[in-house]
């Protein structure tokens, strides 16, 4: 048994496993009885302990399952999506999100390491001491609903999408501390000259005088368990879909019509919405890995141009190959323009 897990006393029971997916989603998240134990997650959350204890560090977060990451204010533990317990809801996270954040081994372990961050600065109560405030900023300043990155400072750490360092103090840390704590991370010499390097420094000798020290904080309670969740998976993916998708809009005409100015009545070039379906898969993978956001934030925005280009009636008159560039960069600048909209809130 792993350190730091709580096992559930309701046995494994995944009858719904071969239920099709629009069966599944009626399924509350109380009554998938998921345990962490025999997961994947059991070796991952070992691997995380492991490398605390080769930093010296006693303190061991708990974890659970709950409907995302995220690490609570007053609680200094872990919360895992429950997508991650099991390959069928994987692969449903997958099929309704476009992706599935922590899947694979080494991003679940950069987000591990991140929550953990999280983790000791609430056991520890690091965000009161005037050094870690001098560092990083006022812990208790509120979240931004969105906050615009410096791609090119070199002021904050890169280890998680979208420069996520620099959208709070406390993220900040948390990023900081994630860097410093990844085996063979090499942080000294990726970071020389930064200023960032100022950050890592205290992290490591901070993190060397609490080592074996008993945190002040020590509460093992599991804020929004699973098995407290009574939504069904089609009510969590539609709150999901909604925080996380577009509105339907009439502003991309103008660009789309300078894309492509083919009308209905064109024998001998393709539609634009096939050519744009056509080119999905890709544009996903590219705009998605360049700007940070979720897939199915960038398929949603995708997914509107092609509504309006056969509203329009819109056909392409160049090759795709032609358009493609010219297609990513407007996705993208579309993308980031819902991104910065003022009903758009960043996960954090």
């Amino acid at each position: 048994m792993v350190r730091g897990i709580t096992p559930s006393r309701t046995p494994p029971h995944d009858g719904w496993a071969h239920l099709k997916d629009e069966v599944l989603l009626d399924v509350r998240l109380c009554d998938l009885k998921l345990r962490i134990e025999g997961s994947p997650l059991e070796r991952r959350i070992k691997r995380l302990y492991q490398e605390l204890a080769r930093r010296g560090l006693r303190f061991r977060p708990h974890c659970w399952l709950s409907n995302e990451w995220f690490a609570p204010r007053d609680v200094p533990g872990i919360a895992i999506p429950f997508y991650l317990a099991h390959p069928r809801l994987a692969r449903l996270e997958d099929h309704m999100m476009l992706e599935v954040e922590g899947g694979a081994h080494a991003e679940c372990m950069r987000l591990l390491r991140h929550e953990a961050g999280h983790a000791y600065e609430t056991a520890y109560r690091l965000g009161r001491r005037k050094s870690w405030e001098k560092m990083f900023g006022r812990a208790r300043r509120p979240y931004p609903r969105h906050y615009r990155p410096r791609p090119f400072s070199r002021n904050y750490v890169l280890h998680l999408d979208w420069w996520y360092a620099q959208s709070h103090p406390c993220e900040d840390f948390a990023e900081t501390f994630a860097v410093w704590l990844a085996p063979g991370s090499r942080w000294r010499r990726l970071y020389d000259g930064w200023p960032a390097m100022k950050k890592l420094r205290y992290v490591d000798e901070l993190m060397s005088n609490l080592g074996g020290c008993t945190p002040p904080v020590r509460s093992r309670r599991h804020v929004d368990s699973l098995r407290t969740l009574r939504m069904t998976l089609r009510e969590h993916y539609a709150a999901r879909h909604k925080r996380y998708g577009a509105r339907v809009p009439d502003f991309y005409d103008h660009d789309l019509r300078r894309l492509f100015p083919g009308v209905a009545d064109s024998r001998h070039t393709p539609s634009a919405a096939a050519c744009l379906r056509r080119m999905a898969p890709r544009l996903h993978e590219l705009v998605s890995s360049w700007t940070g956001e979720y897939r199915y934030t960038v398929h949603q925005v995708l997914r509107e141009m092609i509504t309006r280009c056969r509203e329009l009636g819109l056909h392409a008159e160049r090759p795709e190959s032609e358009l493609f560039p010219d297609v990513a960069v407007m996705l993208t600048v579309h993308t980031m323009n819902f991104v910065y909209s003022s009903d758009h809130q960043v996960a954090i």
